[in-house]
């Protein structure tokens, strides 16, 4: 018989999907339209939980799911997992560490370049028909280079030194802050985020900091300055909008890239105006050869916290 798992949020990659069905029998708690009465009918045989890092997991689910024997994240972000419930009870949660680094990576420049360079904007000239009605060069704003821009970035993790390896190869002099300097980091250290801020023509936010909230606020923005641009494809919490919002519209700030939001998929609206901002909608890591690797690591973890191991991606136990 094979074993029972609970499905909270979609995997798109229908591979994965097809080894989860050979292997479990899965529900899709996201297909069932009276979620708390399934639950309380079916969680006792519910032996893996299988969701990713926004939905998460509540310990109230978790208490009703007394076969529980492991949480696999399908993404690297834990916030919405009651991790200390989890240890208390011996409950192993993984995650997909490592799978993202470089999707995520790639798309930290792209949106940088896409942002100074004014790509999606120039996109939107063309398509709308302006260049014919407009064929004279001043049509549309000189852009900002990329090559050789102070970067201050934001976490120096997996992704933070993707990112800066990218962007050294454009000639792009890097400083970081974290919660400490890094000895095998060969970029210059600095403690304090307005100050990194301020020394920087592009702050790029790559810190997991499943705690903190609210850190790129006004006095941030104002010390990146008139000419600087924030990117940020870390937490969509680590922003103040309205602060960004405000900068924006002031001039106070040169532009933003922003895959990531507060309130998704709530974005500000006063932000779709903006030809100097360039949205994603969290996507960061939504390749096929991304979502296939994290697909098969949440698959290794069900198979071995079911054979009775410790799974090898687990932060709990």
């Amino acid at each position: 018989m094979k074993p029972d798992i609970l499905q909270l949020s979609p995997i798109l990659i229908p591979a994965i999907n097809d080894k989860l069905n050979a292997r479990y029998t899965v529900h899709r708690l996201f297909e069932q339209a009276d979620k708390d009465a399934w639950l309380h009918q079916h969680g006792p045989s519910i032996r893996a939980v299988i969701t990713g890092g926004h939905t998460g997991i509540t310990r109230t689910m978790m208490e009703q799911l007394p076969a529980l024997e492991v949480v696999a994240v399908n993404g690297v972000g834990t916030d919405a997992v009651n991790l200390e419930y989890a240890r208390a009870r011996g409950l192993p949660v993984t995650g997909t560490f490592g799978a993202l680094t470089e999707d995520v990576a790639d798309l930290a420049v792209g949106l940088l370049l896409a942002t100074c360079r004014g790509m999606c904007a120039g996109d939107r000239f063309i398509r709308a028909g302006e260049w014919v009605r407009n064929p004279q060069p001043s049509a549309i704003p000189l852009a900002r280079r990329v090559s050789g821009m102070r970067v201050g970035i934001v976490g120096m993790g997996r992704v933070g030194r993707a990112i800066a390896a990218r962007l050294a190869a454009f000639g792009c002099p890097i400083a970081y802050t974290d919660l400490k300097a890094m000895d095998d980091v060969p970029h210059a250290f600095v403690p304090e985020l307005v100050e990194l801020a301020r020394q920087s023509d592009a702050l790029v936010l790559a810190a997991a900091a499943d705690k903190a909230e609210g850190i790129v606020d006004a006095a941030v923005l104002d010390a990146l300055g008139r000419d600087g641009y924030l990117i940020n494809i870390a937490r969509g919490r680590l922003v103040k909008e309205d602060d960004l919002v405000a900068a924006l519209k002031a001039g106070q700030i040169a532009g933003a890239g922003l895959d990531v939001f507060v309130d998704e998929p709530n974005v500000p609206e006063a932000l779709f105006a903006m030809d100097n901002v360039t949205l994603q909608a969290h996507r960061a890591s939504a390749t096929h050869q991304t979502r296939t690797a994290m697909g098969e690591m949440v698959l290794a973890s069900l198979a071995q916290a079911l054979a009775g191991q410790r799974p090898e991606f687990s932060l709990t136990t």
